[in-house]
């Protein structure tokens, strides 16, 4: 598929980095001997966790509030979000003077919603198993004026998240692998191209929960699946299905897709955190735990993770096992 058939082009990346420069954090890139003797590889972590925030989605949001218009910033924005999106549209607004409205699920993690809450943004909450987030959100958008700011499937969102990889690419290199987490495909969707243009030859690697498994499914038949509130501690992974924009980006850019258990991230976060020192929140971890569970085919190969949230609920951590 030809990159211009896509709704963003590196360009657009490229842009977008200049734009959140001095106000998004250029996040570390850690390496770890026990990783790279596990896997045999030279493994590359792009730590969002350490992002503003706590995770690559302020990015994006930061990205799309700050070229709407005038008058589209006087009127105010509404998000919807389980929690990383939530905090990064109220906190770019924050920052950029621009009132926001979000709505989040009634079972949200409690650190997300106080965080959000925080930053200044009104919070609506709705019952998951009741309400359709996306039909509320656009009700609300409408009665009020507000401008839409969606959680992945939007240039501006795609192009801010594909900064995380540019900068991991110009500050270690050339890869052979990157292993993305997965939701709504924004971040992989962004990644991706990025790769495409900055190491080509590079295989991008996507990775969801084994109960949201859409986009995977996705991938592997060609046709748009779907997920009805997939239980899993991916809370950052339960949408529903990629978007309009993301999936034809995911068919045409990523390489393969793959799953991991809720028992697998568990085992990545525990090893994370006691190898490496850092807090990472399940989704966050996503590629992290696919890399772990292929790497027997990574040998030699200089290898990228993206660490896409730190965002952790402290009542898991007791279901954390010692690596």
């Amino acid at each position: 598929m030809n990159a211009s058939s896509f709704a963003v082009r590196y360009e657009d990346i490229a842009a977008a980095a200049l734009r959140i420069a001095g106000r998004a954090h250029r996040t570390p890139v850690l390496t770890s001997d026990s990783v790279n003797a596990r896997t045999g590889a030279l493994v590359y972590f792009k730590c969002e966790n350490l992002q503003r925030m706590g995770a690559f989605k302020f990015r994006g949001a930061y990205n799309a509030l700050a070229r709407l218009t005038p008058e589209a910033r006087a009127r105010g924005v509404l998000a919807y979000s389980s929690g990383n999106h939530a905090q990064a549209v109220a906190l770019a607004g924050r920052e950029l003077g621009i009132a926001t409205t979000i709505v989040m699920p009634q079972d949200a993690p409690a650190v997300k919603l106080d965080a959000t809450r925080g930053y200044g943004a009104e919070v609506v909450l709705y019952d998951p198993k009741t309400a359709n987030r996306e039909a509320l959100a656009t009700d609300i958008a409408a009665r009020r004026g507000l401008t839409l700011v969606p959680p992945f499937d939007h240039p501006d969102i795609i192009a801010g998240q594909g900064t995380a990889t540019k900068e991991l690419i110009d500050d270690v290199g050339p890869l052979d692998y990157l292993f993305v987490p997965c939701g709504g495909g924004g971040l992989i969707s962004g990644s991706a191209l990025a790769a495409a243009t900055l190491s080509p030859g590079c295989r991008v690697i996507g990775v969801e929960p084994e109960a949201g498994d859409d986009a995977t499914r996705s991938f592997k038949s060609g046709t748009l699946q779907s997920c009805s509130n997939p239980d899993t501690i991916a809370d950052g992974a339960r949408t529903a299905s990629l978007g309009r924009l993301t999936f034809p980006m995911v068919l045409g850019l990523v390489s393969d897709m793959t799953t991991v258990s809720d028992a697998e991230l568990l085992h990545a976060m525990g090893y994370l955190m006691e190898r490496m020192k850092i807090v990472v929140e399940p989704t966050g971890a996503l590629g992290a735990a696919g890399m772990f569970e292929k790497s027997h085919e990574l040998a030699g190969k200089r290898v990228g993770v993206i660490i896409s949230g730190g965002n952790l609920d402290l009542n898991l951590i007791s279901r954390i096992p010692k690596p």
